[in-house]
């Protein structure tokens, strides 16, 4: 058997059992896709982050995302998570990371947290009529889309999001079973997390219903409610179950994710 270290990381968190959960994975080499979809199954968790030592040149470390039923091409808080265990690990102020469809992503220290350069994501007007009887009975006053599997419902209020009772089997077969996120978004006026943007997010066709804090997402929805708010820096707040905050700066092309870590499993991982 082959034996590997292995580190469950709370992302976009300040303390245990909130933000996102993350198992983080560190390779001598990649196996096959089959054992890496095996193991994502196994961990269970919405994202595995599986690193390898990049002897391209191009960055530090290969970086590759796992959901329990396939591969993806961007995670953010895995790569958050991913991050913080190699800065703990093995100090320095940032890391970089090669990406098979998503380029090269950096995580950085910034004051007691981290912050994570993500491409921009941005989304057109668009439609998803289909979608929007599944999400639950509010009803979304713009719709908006990316050819990667992002559709953005903006909603009213805070309390339209957190009313949503998505019928997730339905999504995932208007997916195709295939990585779709369906964002659900609103003005945070009002809520109890201060935040001024807040979201929730549903990925039935990857086996993750609802997200608890997603990256990715959030690439999404920067330049969209930094062009919706006039500003390129606003505070967002994921209402999932075990919730999570996060900061959000546009700039330029990048879309930079603040948020703190906290390792809550550290040991050994054999397959």
């Amino acid at each position: 058997m082959t034996t590997v270290p292995y580190w469950h990381v709370d992302a976009f968190a300040a303390r245990p059992f909130g933000g996102n959960q993350a198992a983080v994975m560190i390779l001598d080499a990649w196996p096959d896709d089959a054992t890496l979809t095996a193991i994502g199954a196994e961990n269970n968790f919405a994202e595995t982050a599986f690193v390898v030592r990049d002897a391209s040149g191009a960055s530090d470390w290969e970086l590759r995302w796992f959901t329990p039923a396939c591969e993806i091409r961007l995670c953010g808080h895995a790569t958050l998570a991913a991050g913080h265990v190699l800065l703990e690990r093995d100090g320095g102020e940032r890391v970089t990371f090669r990406t098979r469809q998503a380029g090269v992503l950096e995580v950085r220290r910034d004051g007691e947290g981290y912050a994570l350069a993500l491409p921009a994501i941005r989304a057109e007007p668009g439609e998803r009529a289909e979608a929007i009887p599944l999400l639950g009975e509010a009803k979304p006053q713009r719709v908006w889309r990316h050819p990667d599997g992002y559709t953005v419902l903006l909603y009213a209020e805070a309390a339209e999001i957190a009313a949503l009772a998505p019928e997730f089997a339905a999504l995932a077969e208007l997916s195709g079973h295939r990585f779709e996120q369906f964002i659900c978004t609103a003005p945070g006026a009002g809520h109890p997390s201060g935040a001024e943007v807040v979201s929730r997010v549903f990925v039935p066709g990857a086996a993750v219903d609802e997200d608890s804090v997603t990256g990715s997402a959030h690439a999404v929805l920067t330049p969209l409610w930094a062009g919706l708010l006039g500003r390129e820096r606003f505070t967002a707040h994921q209402a999932s179950a075990r919730g999570g905050n996060l900061t959000c700066q546009l700039d330029g092309d990048t879309a930079w994710l603040g948020g703190p870590c906290v390792t809550v499993v550290e040991g050994t991982f054999s397959f």
